[in-house]
């Protein structure tokens, strides 16, 4: 097992990616805490990893753009399973695909309250607690839309390269307190976010999309939580400040 008497948190797990990382990191032996907002999707979530392994996952619903609930979230690491190895900053959401003009300064908030600011929370609350067990992995979700933006996204781009940009620096600062840093990059993927981010769901709208991707699919859960899995791994001790693409060549 890859992450034997590891513990994971993962946010935005009750759906999507952040289900597929959770489990998946669950099977490789890690004590998992399932985030999300959504209280029925991460209960399930916990529930299935549970009924593999018993005890092995705890569920908390927060918000992760709220610094309360990004400190309870670490909290219930240490309390539950005595401490935390591997942040996934998974969480993230996005405006409707429209111009620009038509993005609301409301809309343009809880994107990067998400996206970002989430992150800013959850560094805080998690560095000390990965620091006290000699170091630690951070994971963040960003997207190729940091690296290759499409029309119509703008805001949602834009968070996303701040999602790079961070994991970058982060890297750099906490090297030397042996805390890895990385993001992913995944192309869209079949998930609940894939109508908002197409501007609607159809078999057209997919065509499309999948049409710019020369690997000829989508993105899928476990290809993200694959990529995960290595970059929480001891395996990539010595892997730190990457963007992963995970985009079946979209940005090659």
């Amino acid at each position: 097992m890859r992450l034997k008497d590891k513990v994971a948190l993962v946010t935005g797990a009750g759906s999507g990616f952040g289900e597929g990382i959770a489990e998946l990191f669950a099977r490789e032996g890690a004590r998992i805490v399932v985030v999300d907002l959504n209280a029925d999707g991460g209960r399930r979530v916990a529930e299935t990893i549970n009924a593999e392994a018993p005890d092995r996952a705890v569920f908390v619903e927060a918000d992760v753009a709220d610094g309360s609930d990004s400190a309870r979230m670490v909290r219930t690491a240490t309390d539950a399973f005595g401490g935390l190895d591997v942040l996934v900053n998974n969480a993230g959401i996005s405006h409707d695909n429209k111009p620009v003009l038509e993005i609301g300064e409301d809309e343009f908030d809880r994107v990067f309250a998400v996206n970002v600011k989430a992150i800013f929370h959850a560094v805080r609350h998690a560095v000390p607690a990965l620091a006290a067990r000699g170091g630690g992995s951070i994971i963040n979700t960003a997207s190729t839309a940091a690296l290759r933006p499409r029309p119509g996204l703008a805001w949602y781009n834009a968070s996303k390269g701040a999602v790079v940009v961070a994991s970058k620096s982060l890297a750099g600062e906490l090297a030397p307190q042996n805390i890895r840093v990385n993001a992913l990059c995944p192309v869209l993927g079949d998930t609940p976010l894939a109508a908002t981010f197409m501007g609607g769901d159809s078999p057209e709208r997919r065509a499309q999309f999948v049409a710019t991707i020369p690997l000829g699919r989508m993105s899928s859960a476990a290809d993200v939580a694959g990529a995960a899995l290595y970059l929480a791994s001891d395996e990539a001790a010595f892997i730190t400040g990457v963007a992963l693409e995970i985009d079946g060549g979209r940005c090659a």
